[in-house]
């Protein structure tokens, strides 16, 4: 299971599930008794654990518990043992959910929604030889053949993703004085990258990440907040599933930023990912191409999703093109017929430049893939960055080459990612002001573009991981 995490979780502290000397989840509170440091335990043949002192006393322990919000996404124990994490995010767990609805009187079954990333449609678009409009159709029928009551295409989400990064970006270079409003611009959509900068360098990354929430997260305020309220239903009635390209998508979903306290519910219940729907579809015994078509649904009556959409840019959501087409137009007054990228040591490390009178307005960067993260860390530490912003992402090639995409049978791995990224870019595309239903929702929903509610529900915070120093000194 650690092969299908990004490279930035299974780069950082590799063996730290050999021995307790090495910290894979979040500290725990150890309360300190006087005495000898060495302790021994006893294991009852129940399993119970008992604390044996230098005068033959037994103590018994109290087993520790972890879950998801303890992982720090390391590839150590936790991430590797597949029983762990996919009990609570896989497609197990939606199947239980579907078949207790089933069995459910009426009024306590849960109204379950799925929202479905573009990547993921392009992907499952590659393996069975379909166009991503007829495959996001034929999904959406098959969802809602085994029970699923709404399909969402989380492009619609995106929209507010990119809205807001692309004001965040334009706020922060106007305040570049303001030292808590650091350049560069670090996208953080990406779940791996921001578990690692979380945990290995927080005090230099944490300021530069942008706030904005990834297009999953805006989807689960959406679904939670906006949706429930037009079905006249609590957070907790309705049961959110998205389908993703990317293992990391699992834990971004378990952060506890996330969390309803008033409601104790998840803005996104459970990730799946584009393989587990693959096995999905395997298990019930369902041929994607021979399903009938059905539409994607609408969140609201003045929102469009008859077919799918995307945005310009890479196959991770194009957050550089857009923060920069929008930077240069409101900073600068220039508007962007084309983004022209320039690779540099490699493809997944290129810039983009825009330059007036021989003078560099604005410089941005893409990171993908880990060397390349590595490369912009080293470049922040030394105070040598010479970016305005960078879109990071820890999977070489971006999104579209995520862990939980579907892998190619013959083994011929980068013919079948240059079609993937071809589908993707085959669908239609649009600005995200000029998507159907975004400024309703940001007048009606949101209470306008800046207001307190639309930070609360599109943007997000970052925490420090500290590592807690390892006193174990334990005879088994």
């Amino acid at each position: 299971m650690a092969s299908l995490f990004s490279g930035a979780l299974q780069l950082t502290d590799l063996d730290d599930f050999i021995g307790p000397s090495q910290d894979c989840i979040k500290p725990m509170k150890v309360d300190k008794k006087p005495g000898s440091g060495v302790a021994k335990i006893h294991i009852e043949d129940d399993g119970s654990y008992f604390q044996v002192s230098q005068d033959g006393g037994m103590r018994k322990l109290e087993k520790a518990k972890i879950s998801l919000n303890d992982c720090l996404a390391c590839s150590g124990c936790i991430t590797s043992a597949e029983s762990v994490l996919i009990t609570q995010q896989s497609h197990e767990e939606l199947r239980k959910i579907l078949n207790a609805n089933k069995a459910a009187e009426p009024d306590h079954r849960k109204l379950v929604v799925a929202s479905v990333s573009p990547q993921s449609v392009a992907s499952l678009a590659a393996r069975f030889q379909l166009n991503p409009t007829d495959t996001a159709r034929k999904l959406t029928s098959f969802f809602k053949k085994i029970g699923v009551h709404y399909v969402f295409d989380t492009a619609f989400s995106r929209n507010f993703s990119l809205i807001e990064s692309q004001r965040e970006f334009v706020q922060r270079f106007r305040s570049q004085a303001d030292s808590r409003q650091a350049l560069p611009v670090l996208a953080s959509t990406c779940p791996g990258w921001i578990c690692y900068a979380e945990k290995t360098h927080s005090s230099l990354l944490l300021p530069h990440l942008s706030t904005a929430r990834s297009p999953q997260q805006v989807m689960g305020a959406l679904v939670k907040d906006f949706f429930a309220q037009q079905q006249h239903l609590t957070p907790d009635r309705l049961y959110h599933v998205t389908v993703m390209p990317c293992y990391d998508k699992k834990l971004e979903a378990s952060r506890p930023d996330f969390f309803n306290q008033e409601f104790q519910t998840r803005d996104v219940d459970c990730v799946i990912t584009t393989g587990e729907v693959f096995r999905l579809l395997e298990e019930e015994g369902v041929s994607l191409p021979d399903l009938e078509p059905a539409p994607l649904d609408a969140l609201s009556s003045c929102v469009s999703a008859e077919e799918p959409t995307s945005h310009r840019g890479g196959g991770s959501g194009g957050y550089l093109e857009h923060v920069f087409r929008h930077a240069a137009r409101e900073l600068f007054g220039i508007d962007m017929a084309e983004v022209t990228y320039k690779p540099l040591r490699n493809k997944d490390f290129q810039e983009v430049t825009l330059e007036r009178d021989g003078q560099v307005l604005l410089h941005f960067a893409t990171a993908y893939g880990f060397r390349n993260i590595q490369n912009l860390v080293q470049k922040l530490k030394r105070g040598r960055c010479p970016y305005h912003y960078v879109e990071v992402m820890a999977c070489p090639s971006g999104c579209l080459n995520g862990g939980g995409q579907l892998g190619a049978p013959d083994g011929r791995g980068k013919e079948l990612l240059q079609q993937v990224g071809q589908l993707y870019r085959e669908v239609r595309t649009q600005l995200p002001e000029d998507a159907p239903g975004v400024l309703e929702l940001y007048g009606h929903w949101l209470q306008g573009e800046g207001s307190d509610k639309a930070s609360r529900l599109l943007h997000t915070r970052y925490h420090a991981v500290e590592g807690a120093g390892s006193g174990f000194s334990i005879k088994w």
